[in-house]
């Protein structure tokens, strides 16, 4: 090779490198930047008709093709290939580059893809060429890099291994960038939801405070032996201790629910119900435990019967009322109306309350949330009601939404769908 050709030769390959290295600082996800990468370099090698990147799976102690250029990638990610066997264990284990010029001199049978990989690979039996780098650091093992020449009698140069090796230790360094911002965000997510934890015990105790104070006040002046109640007044107090126990009840209940959605365990007993009825039956406990507001009912006269769950459903009508009674502090109406969209049921809890901030919105069916009112005062509660509500009213096929505006109140929807097999028998 003459001088100006070998100068051409090495400005190719810069070029190369730069272009590849410009693929690899995006913020893309991993797989999509080792198959771009990939891609470039197969249609820039003109000794390698087939690029694959081998990544290690520490769960299964084995090698998985997590990026191909010039091989279809489904037959590819059906093999797992052994860390020590053959020559593609021996590049992971060992971190050193290992170049077979013809399919002859790395063995005399025809299965020549097993003294490279310990397995046959339909389509990649008889490479005349081959190129295995280690994608590692002195500390970390991540996988292999491996180039196939298939037909040609090309062989790579002394120019494409350290081309190559280069190559690799770039792969090496986005395997690790993203390795780390995996890391990261874990750690983020994790240390979000700590705070939202400490948040939760924190009004969690708040919550279980008040109602037991209730209940200690009221049941001593009961119990008190010098004290004389008019039968009027000890029913009083009962009725005041009976409701505080069952806010107490309500909140074990939030947390053992939210215990079975995150297990994925939650049951739905699907059975033809009447929705309006629900609907009556949900309004007037709520109506009980805030007298300050007006409850209107208004369902759709031909709704027709859904196949739901009836004490899951009407969970979610308890929690969509007592979200609006909450979110409506003094008072007002509040509408509980179901019509039929489409084929879909959808029932809506509407508030003249202090309403929801748009970056609340976003996230008011998110585990642990609670929003603020426009005053800046956070609403009491275990931000676990709604997420609940999601979770069930998903188990059925339908969805949940909110919209709201500040100072004009709120209305939460949710959809049912209304065709079921049980619901054909009864038409």
């Amino acid at each position: 090779m003459d001088k100006q050709t070998q100068t051409l030769t090495e400005i190719k390959w810069l070029s190369a490198v730069e272009n590849v290295s410009k693929i690899l600082v995006t913020d893309r996800e991993l797989e999509t930047t080792l198959q771009l990468a990939l891609d470039y370099l197969i249609n820039k090698l003109e000794a390698a008709d087939v690029g694959i990147v081998w990544i290690y799976d520490p769960s299964t102690d084995r090698l998985i093709a997590q990026g191909t250029s010039g091989f279809d990638f489904n037959t590819l990610r059906q093999f797992r290939l052994n860390v020590s066997e053959e020559m593609i264990g021996r590049v992971f284990q060992t971190g050193k580059n290992e170049f077979c010029p013809t399919g002859e001199a790395m063995s005399s049978t025809e299965a020549t893809t097993e003294k490279i990989f310990g397995t046959k690979i339909p389509g990649l039996n008889f490479p005349s060429a081959v190129a295995c780098m280690p994608l590692s650091t002195d500390r970390v093992k991540y996988g292999v890099l491996t180039f196939l020449n298939l037909g040609r009698r090309t062989r790579f140069t002394q120019r494409d291994i350290l081309f190559l090796q280069v190559i690799a230790n770039l792969l090496t360094l986005a395997m690790g960038k993203a390795v780390f911002r995996k890391d990261l965000k874990v750690k983020e997510i994790l240390g979000s939801e700590d705070h939202y934890k400490a948040e939760l015990i924190s009004t969690l105790a708040h919550e279980m405070r008040t109602p037991l104070t209730s209940i200690k006040g009221y049941s001593t002046a009961l119990l008190m032996e010098e004290a004389a109640f008019k039968p009027e007044t000890q029913r009083e107090f009962l009725e005041i201790i009976d409701r505080e126990c069952d806010v107490l009840e309500d909140l074990i209940s939030d947390f053992l629910e939210s215990s079975t959605i995150d297990a994925g365990t939650i049951k739905i007993d699907l059975q033809p119900v009447r929705l309006p009825r629900l609907a009556v039956k949900a309004a007037d406990e709520v109506g009980r435990r805030f007298p300050k507001h007006s409850l209107l009912v208004n369902f759709s006269d031909d709704l027709p019967l859904v196949d739901a769950d009836p004490e899951r459903i009407l969970q979610v009508l308890r929690q969509l009322l007592d979200n609006a009674a909450k979110y409506s502090p003094k008072g007002g109406l509040i509408v509980l109306q179901g019509r039929i969209i489409k084929d879909k049921a959808v029932i809506s809890v509407a508030d003249e309350g202090v309403g929801i901030a748009p970056e609340d919105l976003n996230h008011l069916f998110d585990k642990f949330f609670r929003a603020k009112s426009n005053s800046g005062t956070q609403i009491i509660g275990t931000g676990l009601g709604l997420p609940i509500s999601r979770a069930i009213v998903e188990a059925h096929g339908g969805r949940i939404w909110a919209e709201s505006q500040l100072g004009w109140g709120s209305t939460l929807y949710f959809s049912l769908p209304l065709k079921r097999p049980s619901q054909d028998l009864l038409d």
